[in-house]
């Protein structure tokens, strides 16, 4: 890949510049900005630092093709929300079964990590507020396609996608599923969303809890 010329020192840089972006555009102070872990949480808090709003995760899991795992054949998410791409499940002849088989696998992995991160906490209301989904970039944009469409069985006012940086199709592909979408950045060519920062290194779960918990703490009245 061609060397490029980062545009965010880390995450938390990525967050304060993208947090900006948002403010100006998003008048709304009842706002919930979700982050996807794990990545997009280190950004999400800092937008929600900024908009002096609540702060929670959303955790999708892919559910990849028996066999061909790198496939996806839909998506579950936070709240017991599960996306089918039945279209494909049906051309590839994938069998119920099979499909049950996957999806109660991913949900013991995603319940995991929701203990993992909320420690109890329950999931904050989604039904009548302005969602703001925030991921650290998009390249294909899959994982926040899923995180969209599922956010749409909570009935919330409305669902903004921010990022800090994306490719320009991902973004333009996403306008759809969404009522607004925020990239502050759409460089070209794209190459890959980490070529953009000067430290990309791996969130782990340990920062996610934590960042979670400190927003929890700081928002109680």
């Amino acid at each position: 890949m061609p060397a490029t010329t980062p545009l965010f020192r880390n995450r938390a840089d990525a967050g304060k510049i993208l947090a900006a972006r948002v403010e100006a555009d998003i008048g709304d102070t009842s706002a919930l900005v979700l982050g996807l872990p794990r990545g997009g949480v280190p950004v999400a808090f800092e937008v929600a630092q900024t908009l002096h709003g609540d702060l929670d995760v959303f955790t999708v899991r892919k559910l990849g093709v028996p066999t061909l795992e790198e496939m996806a054949m839909g998506a579950i998410a936070s709240g017991g929300v599960r996306f089918l791409n039945r279209a494909l499940i049906h051309e590839l002849g994938i069998s119920q079964a099979e499909v049950e088989q996957v999806t109660a696998r991913e949900w013991t992995e995603l319940q995991g990590r929701e203990r993992l991160y909320r420690e109890g906490r329950p999931p904050l209301e989604v039904e009548d507020r302005t969602i703001i989904l925030v991921d650290d970039g998009l390249a294909t944009g899959a994982s926040m396609h899923a995180a969209a469409r599922a956010l749409r069985a909570w009935r919330p006012k409305e669902i903004i996608i921010a990022v800090p940086v994306a490719a320009r199709q991902t973004c333009d592909d996403l306008r759809r599923d969404v009522d607004r979408i925020i990239c502050a950045a759409t460089p070209e060519p794209f190459y890959a969303v980490g070529a953009w920062y000067e430290d990309f290194t791996q969130t782990t779960d340990a920062e996610v809890r934590d960042l979670l918990e400190r927003s929890a703490r700081e928002r109680v009245p």
